[in-house]
């Protein structure tokens, strides 16, 4: 088995070719900037190209039986197999992810493919009694969208492009898909060589590749997409939903992740969940946590262990086995993470730990811990980086309103001993998700993932996979002549 190659086209409309936009972008390491590859980018007749030979090509694919769909992604996931190694380190090398983080995307992005090869059998629609009609029988009809955008982002660039990608496909449509700019291979180009080499017709996928700039209202907007499936920031997701009006969205927006210290914690366990959701991939995570909240009588307690745990974290290469923290994805990212430090200390936060850049790019950023209130920037704000800030709070209540106190309602956590106790807390979250004595850091493929407020629209996982990406046809039968009243 050779290992993949042509990372420097894109499979347009059943091709792999270059783009037509006239400008070649490099793709590169965060940690080292050594050239991944150089791709050409597509532009707008690219992009409707690519829509054309999807509406073509989705017919025909809904028309295979369920389990000719089922069979691609399970060899899929025997083809993730194979070639885990080589997964693992585009992963590593693209998306600067320590081993275990890429470890564990591989493994997420096999689980949904597993989960896909339900999906063309679990589709179900329903036969329903006339309410109103003599002889009336109402059939409705469980149905393929027809063909699908996604767009995806640039943190876990192959689980959050796969999570909408399988389920679409697997379920009857065709899918266009953006992965973001810094992660071209690993968010679009490398799942198409799996699927490509799992079986899935050509044309059926389609990966575009190029400028926001350029492509994205076209990607977007285009008239023959069904629904827009986009992970990333709350203004972009915003921004394309208004643009969009009438075109149904699943959207998996920003985070503000509140993690609550009740005083019958175990707090050895509290701190470990708090570390993990901090820092795992640097911080750059949907459902981080951004916010630990412990009350008064536990709160100076947190704070000394998570110092002591904070600064013994490792960072730098993310491919050296014992490194903890490597680097962030991009130099306007690592500004905007300092810009934010900036401003909580300008508004009265403490620093107690300062992690220092380093690196061969000066991307790596080490861990920060900040003592400040629910109104510093670091606690306001979604930070997307290796910064943890800890609130005091009162008591139970005063921790429930401060983690409620956000326009972010994703992922949150609650440690408490008494479980009961622990699930009347979280259901008084407004998140889409609680987990109880765990990180804010969870992800399943089973599951009804998503976000309230302004962190989304809708849910992936499981059998809300299903209804996010296929429609409802009522087709109604009459049986014996009705009269009419006309």
């Amino acid at each position: 088995m050779t290992a993949y190659t042509g990372f420097d086209t894109m499979p347009i409309a059943g091709t792999w070719r270059a783009g037509s936009y006239g400008e070649v972008a490099d793709d590169v390491n965060p940690y080292s900037d050594e050239t991944l590859t150089s791709l050409p980018l597509a532009n707008a007749d690219d992009v409707d190209d690519a829509f054309r030979a999807a509406a073509s090509a989705q017919r025909d694919w809904a028309a295979t039986l369920p389990t000719e769909r089922a069979e691609v992604f399970f060899r899929a996931a025997q083809v993730m197999d194979a070639r885990k190694d080589e997964i693992v380190d585009w992963l590593v090398r693209e998306a600067g992810g320590i081993r275990p983080r890429a470890e564990w995307e591989w493994l997420a992005v096999r689980a949904v493919m597993l989960e896909a090869v339900s999906y063309p059998t679990r589709s179900a629609g329903r036969i329903l009694p006339a309410a109103l009609i003599d002889g009336k029988e109402n059939r409705v009809y469980r149905q393929p969208l027809g063909v699908v955008t996604v767009i995806s982002p640039w943190n876990f660039p192959m689980q959050l492009s796969n999570r909408s990608v399988a389920p679409a496909l697997a379920l009857g449509s065709a899918v266009v898909l953006k992965p973001a700019s810094d992660t071209p291979v690993t968010g679009g180009l490398l799942l198409a060589k799996i699927l490509e080499e799992a079986g899935l017709p050509s044309g059926v996928l389609s990966v575009v590749v190029g400028k926001s700039s350029e492509i994205g209202d076209a990607v977007a907007q285009h008239p023959t997409t069904r629904l827009v499936s986009f992970t990333g920031s709350t203004p972009v997701g915003k921004g394309i939903a208004e643009s969009a009006p009438l075109t149904k969205m699943s959207l998996e927006l920003g985070g503000n992740g509140p993690l609550l210290v009740l005083g019958d914690a175990d707090l050895e366990a509290a701190v470990d969940a708090a570390i993990f959701g901090s820092f795992f991939h640097q911080g750059q995570v949907c459902m981080a946590t951004n916010r630990i909240i412990a009350v008064d009588s536990v709160h100076d307690e947190v704070v000394d262990r998570l110092t002591d745990r904070v600064r013994a974290l490792t960072v730098g290469d993310p491919s050296d086995p014992s490194t903890q923290i490597g680097p962030i994805i991009n130099d306007s990212q690592v500004d905007s993470i300092l810009d934010k430090i900036s401003r909580a200390e300008a508004d009265g936060a403490e620093v107690r730990v300062r992690g220092a850049r380093s690196g061969p790019a000066q991307r790596v950023l080490g861990p920060h811990l900040v003592l400040g209130t629910n109104e510093v920037a670091t606690a306001a704000e979604e930070v997307f980086g290796p910064v943890a800030t800890v609130i005091r709070a009162r008591d139970e209540e005063d921790a429930v309103a401060l983690a409620n106190d956000t326009e972010y309602g994703l992922s949150s956590a609650v440690f408490t001993r008494d479980v009961d106790r622990g699930v009347r807390v979280a259901a008084r979250i407004d998140a889409g998700m609680t987990h109880v004595n765990d990180t804010t850091i969870n992800d399943e493929p089973n599951t009804a993932f998503g976000g309230e407020k302004n962190s989304g629209i809708g849910r992936f996982g499981g059998d809300w996979a299903i209804d996010e990406f296929t429609t409802d046809h009522w087709i109604g039968v009459q049986h014996s002549r009705r009269q009419y009243a006309i």
